[in-house]
């Protein structure tokens, strides 16, 4: 879905996005999303992992701009953004097809898995009905060892 120069009869929806918020679509940005797309919903890249990837692809990106293009496409509503241990950030592509999902995150190598859970989400709803707010999501971080590290 890379959209070049030549592209021209219907805005993309990241195109759109973009020119809502002032920006342009940059090669880049679409190179960052289309990175997102190709591995699917349910993985979970740093962005020096969203760095190594592109560089590997023969892209010459630096890792400043991966960093301001991950945070732009977080805030448009592309990608969600995870704050692990430690300031670790990963960032995954966004779903509406399981927006209330929670991750199990190894606190010795990073590895992260999805998990989904209704206990969770009715907590959650719960707990802000409770105090008079309105729950917008709900997710769960739980700090682990995965097997690999035991």
């Amino acid at each position: 879905m890379a959209l070049g120069a030549g592209y021209s009869s219907k805005s993309s929806p990241l195109e759109t996005g973009l020119h809502k918020n002032g920006r342009r679509l940059t090669p880049q940005r679409t190179k960052v999303l289309d990175l997102f797309q190709a591995i699917g919903c349910g993985n979970h890249l740093s962005a020096e992992e969203v760095h190594a990837h592109l560089i590997q692809s023969k892209a010459r990106v630096s890792l400043a701009t991966i960093y301001r293009t991950l945070r732009l496409l977080v805030k448009i509503g592309f990608l969600h953004e995870l704050e692990l241990s430690e300031g670790c950030h990963r960032f995954e592509l966004l779903s509406k097809d399981h927006p209330d999902h929670h991750h199990l995150v190894c606190i010795n190598c990073g590895r992260t898995e999805e998990f989904e859970s209704d206990q969770v989400v009715v907590a959650g709803r719960k707990a802000a009905e409770n105090q008079g707010f309105k729950l917008i999501e709900s997710t769960l971080n739980v700090r682990a060892i995965c097997p690999n590290c035991l």
